[in-house]
């Protein structure tokens, strides 16, 4: 009967002493009362209530205490303190102070710093206890699913000489992850090694992406923080440049881990480094990355191999040393200092507009569309909210009717008399303008309504509109108008180009073309045409494909400069002046000008002459305004000049034997040779076929 009021005790825990008397006296046994836990007790065959009370107070039935769980964790907790809290606020304000809650008694002590990081709910104080205190419970574990460390909580390993630091744990509810991400990060930043510790099947994308910004954020902000702090603390020599050392502790329970899985020739730490260069992540600011697997089917978890590696990198000095407590505390201080500013927090959503929103961008803003995927399908053109930039490469601009924009009407506006395509119709363009017609309106501006002092359409007749650039879109094209910049000029100055160049070349040395058509067109009858002169018909020497014939005005033959270069005139033919004539028909006795013969059959090739050389003293006169035309009135798309230093094509560069040109689409500067091919350019205002480059021709 003792032994069925013993196991009542256990079980219930709320009887007192006098009940189990009245049980003890009555020898009442209940059925749902069971044998005792306690074997002693099971032994015991008499026992009068005061020594049955002195044991229930004397054993250790205190564990079924309501309050024993606290006081216990009280207890455990006067170990570890808090080191920073949710809010980034350091609760350790002094060395003095952190040296004291550490409980190092020795000031000279020098240590490390190892932190733990992983998701919320992995076991990661609980690893930190197993690994330094022996399974003595510092840091605070719980059953329940709120997270039980928040913040970050420190404790000193006297037999180690490492300060630990457990971490609030990712992926937990909180109210701002992006401000504890940056507690993280900091804290990784002051540690000398720090565990990753997850529990899964496989290594997720979270971990990978976390020390990858980790990897990040050292390289391009803690690192010349961290010197510049120890600067400023005139500390010893300051750290290294690289980070922490990893340990990535991977438990699984049915899969293999890495170590199983990598080959002969790849470790695990190959196949980390590998994957974290598959991801785009960075992670060669860590000193070193170890990978520790264990797979847990049936089994306790070890940690005696995190230990071991624990071990070999705390002994370990090439790239981190000890430092005193106090270095420790003034390099986490001016971390938190520098980077404490406000943080907006951007909590995860499983509805992303970029899951179900039309991805399309505009091309001179980089806003993207507001509408669904699949709204061009449906018949509905692209839109957003946001107000587009003006880019001068696009001339994304529009314009429209003043007076209907008033009456609260959108009206696109549209230009007439645009320049013909002949030479003439864009002189004519030039001196008498343009106008520009409103559907509601009429005709609202005209350019050329006086000589002089003309308002621009923008101050008296149009309201300049930015639209957005989309992609494979041309329905802005469509409407748009080109009052502000006008390609005429350009056109007009191709033209001009065109045919200074045609008359620069007639009085220059000739190619085979060009001699051709003058020797063909407008040669005396007496003269031997070009195409049969194949040699000096004097010195017999062979004419080369691009040599320079010369005909004499007496005979008519084709020489070359030598047998050609005396000059007299040549009255039987109608050359009254001195002309070329070859040696031997040059007379040492000038011919007497009374012997004048009839000139009609040379006056053609004179009067040629007379024109051929007007027109090289044109050419040259417009050489000089045409450069300056031409920089003043080029479409704004148009790469200056000056920038286009090698083709876009080929990469050559540009020069005498390599002229520039410019792509009437892209406005890229090329060459010659990337630009044969010519078509129309609608989108720029380019309605006849005009010079493009390869590239804009494979489009």
């Amino acid at each position: 009967m003792l032994n069925h009021i013993n196991a009542t005790v256990l079980t219930r825990g709320i009887m007192d002493n006098n009940t189990l008397a009245k049980q003890a006296h009555k020898h009442y046994k209940s059925p749902i009362i069971l044998e005792s836990l306690d074997n002693t007790l099971n032994s015991i065959k008499s026992i009068d209530i005061q020594s049955l009370d002195n044991h229930i107070h004397h054993t250790d039935l205190t564990s079924l205490d309501i309050n024993a769980d606290e006081d216990s964790n009280s207890n455990s907790l006067e170990t570890c303190f808090l080191l920073l809290d949710e809010q980034e606020q350091l609760r350790v304000k002094t060395p003095q102070h952190f040296i004291s809650c550490l409980r190092i008694t020795d000031p000279r002590t020098k240590v490390k710093v190892v932190a733990i990081f992983g998701n919320t709910g992995e076991g990661k104080s609980y690893t930190l206890n197993q690994t330094f205190f022996h399974g003595q419970e510092v840091f605070r574990t719980s059953a329940e699913q709120g997270s039980c460390t928040l913040g970050v909580w420190a404790a000193y390993d006297p037999v180690m000489q490492v300060i630990v630091l457990d971490t609030e744990g990712l992926l937990g509810v909180t109210r701002n992850e992006n401000r504890k991400t940056r507690l993280l990060l900091k804290v990784l930043a002051v540690s000398d090694i720090i565990i990753y510790r997850t529990r899964s099947e496989r290594l997720h994308r979270d971990m990978y992406t976390f020390l990858g910004g980790a990897s990040k954020a050292y390289k391009e902000h803690f690192q010349a923080a961290i010197q510049q702090v120890w600067r400023n603390n005139e500390q010893e020599k300051p750290p290294n440049s690289l980070g922490p050392s990893v340990l990535i502790f991977h438990e699984t329970i049915h899969t293999n881990t890495l170590q199983s899985s990598a080959g002969v020739t790849e470790s695990p730490e190959d196949l980390l480094r590998a994957r974290f260069a598959e991801l785009n992540l960075e992670c060669d600011s860590f000193s070193s990355i170890k990978y520790i697997g264990l797979q847990t089917k049936g089994k306790e978890t070890s940690f005696h191999e995190l230990k071991t590696a624990l071990q070999l990198e705390l002994e370990n000095t090439t790239v981190r040393s000890k430092r005193h407590p106090e270095v420790i505390l003034k390099t986490l201080k001016g971390l938190n200092d520098k980077f404490s500013s406000e943080i907006k927090s951007t909590p995860p959503h499983l509805y992303l507009k970029e899951y179900f929103t039309c991805q399309t961008k505009c091309q001179s803003c980089n806003i993207g569309c507001s509408l669904s995927m699949g709204h061009c399908e449906a018949g509905e053109p692209h839109t957003t909210s946001t107000r587009c930039k003006y880019q001068h490469q696009y001339e994304n601009c529009v314009y429209l009717c003043k007076q209907c924009h008033k009456n609260g009407q959108r009206v696109v506006v549209k230009q007439c008399g645009l320049p013909k395509e002949s030479f003439s119709g864009m002189l004519n363009y030039m001196w008498s303008g343009y106008e520009i017609e409103c559907r509601n309106c009429g005709i609202i501006y005209r350019s050329r309504q006086r000589w002089f002092g003309n308002e621009s359409p923008e101050e008296r007749a149009v309201i300049a509109e930015i639209v957005h650039i989309w992609p494979g879109v041309e329905s802005f094209f469509q409407e748009r108008n080109y009052l502000g910049t006008n390609n005429s000029a350009q056109r007009v100055v191709d033209g001009v180009t065109m045919i200074t160049d045609a008359v620069g070349s007639v009085m220059s040395q000739p190619t085979k073309v060009v001699s051709n058509w003058v020797t063909d067109i407008i040669a005396p009858s007496y003269w031997r045409p070009n195409n049969e002169i194949t040699e000096c018909h004097k010195c017999k020497i062979p004419f080369a494909p691009t040599a320079t014939k010369h005909h004499c005005r007496e005979c008519g033959e084709g020489f070359c400069e030598a047998c050609s270069s005396r000059s007299q005139p040549v009255p039987s033919r109608g050359w009254m002046d001195n002309v070329r004539v070859c040696d031997d028909c040059y007379k040492e006795i000038p011919p007497s000008l009374s012997n004048e013969g009839d000139d009609t059959d040379v006056r053609v090739r004179k009067y040629g002459e007379v024109v051929a050389s007007s027109i090289s003293a044109v050419a040259s006169a417009l050489e000089i305004p045409k450069g300056f035309i031409k920089d003043s009135v080029r479409p704004a798309y148009w790469t200056p000049d000056s920038e286009c230093l090698n083709c876009e094509v080929c990469s050559n560069p540009f020069g005498r034997l390599i002229p520039l040109h410019h792509c009437r689409e892209c406005g890229k500067g090329v060459c010659d040779d990337c630009s044969v091919s010519k078509k129309p350019v609608p989108l720029r205002g380019w309605h006849e076929p005009v010079r493009v480059c390869d590239n804009c021709c494979n489009k």
